[in-house]
Formats: C-alpha cells, structure tokens, sequence
C-alpha cells in the first residue's frame, strides 16, 4: 500500500518531529523547570516546617551555595549543603529550646529562582523569644536548593547568637 501525503502536511508533520526530537534530546538541566513546580515545593517544605515534620534544608543539593548577606556574624557563603548546617542550622538550632516555626507573608518566584518572605519566630533557650523576618531567594534545580541568598536583621540575630550558648 502507497500512501501519499500532501506536502503541506508532510513537512507539518516533519517539523513537529524535529521540534520533538529536540526537546528531548536536551539535557535535563537545560530544558527550563516549572516555576509553579518549584513554588510548590518550597511552600510544601515551608509547611513541613512550621508542623516540625521537616524543613527547607532537606531541599539543600549537597553542592547548594548559601549566601548569607549583609554583617552579621554569621554572614558569608558557604561552598556546600554541610558547610552550611554545620556552621550556622546546627549551632542555631542548639540555641533553641523550641524551634522556629515560620509564617510566610508571600511566595514569589522568576524563573528556577523562588523568593521567600516570611517570618520565623521561638523560643531560645534562655527562655527568651528569638523572631526575626527573612527573604530568601531560592534557585532551585532538578526540586532541590542549588544556591541562596538570604537576608534578615542582623542586630536581631547578633544579639542572640551571643547571648545564648549551644546546648552541648
């Protein structure tokens, strides 16, 4: 059996072929993420959070980039997911006798990139309040944190970074 097509439809169907095999032929890193996917998931680890089931930092990539911005004692950029908890989440929460629960105030995101506001609020072990107000800005990549920037009152965080001594 000879079927004939017209050619119209024949370079239609050519092109749609092209354009497929393209896309797949990308890379995964190179075709662009959803960014209602990566919202999602950073609102879902948000939520995790603020019910004590989990965190953003189970987001991190172990190569993740996070930049703490601004003067604070603990300003800097730490090179990997483990730099980053060992030196700042860990000692902080060790400060805590409970921990932060965070409130969002808005999600935005660009792109691979979410950006977070929100504030966080506990009780340290002093038994004095620890609240501070956050902006995060998160690129993610393949559902995880690849690099971040964070902002938030340094005088706030200064103040109870040396008043409280981590629970050995």
């Amino acid at each position: 059996m000879n079927i004939r097509l017209p050619r119209t439809t024949f370079r239609t169907i050519a092109l749609g072929l092209l354009v497929l095999a393209a896309t797949f032929a990308l890379p995964a890193s190179a075709q662009a993420q959803d960014p209602d996917r990566n919202t999602d998931i950073v609102r879902q680890a948000f939520d995790a959070w603020a019910a004590g089931t989990g965190g953003p930092y189970d987001l991190l990539a172990d190569d993740a980039v996070w930049t703490i911005t601004g003067n604070s004692l603990a300003a800097k950029t730490y090179e990997s997911r483990e730099a980053f908890l060992s030196e700042v989440i860990r000692p902080f929460n060790a400060r805590m006798s409970t921990g932060l629960k965070p409130t969002i105030r808005n999600l935005y995101s660009d792109g691979d990139t979410v950006i977070v506001f929100f504030d966080a609020s506990g009780t340290a072990r002093d038994g004095k309040p620890y609240a501070n107000t956050y902006a995060w800005f998160l690129e993610l990549r393949d559902g995880r944190i690849a690099k971040a920037f964070a902002f938030f009152d340094s005088i706030a965080f200064d103040e109870f970074w040396t008043r409280v001594s981590p629970a050995p």
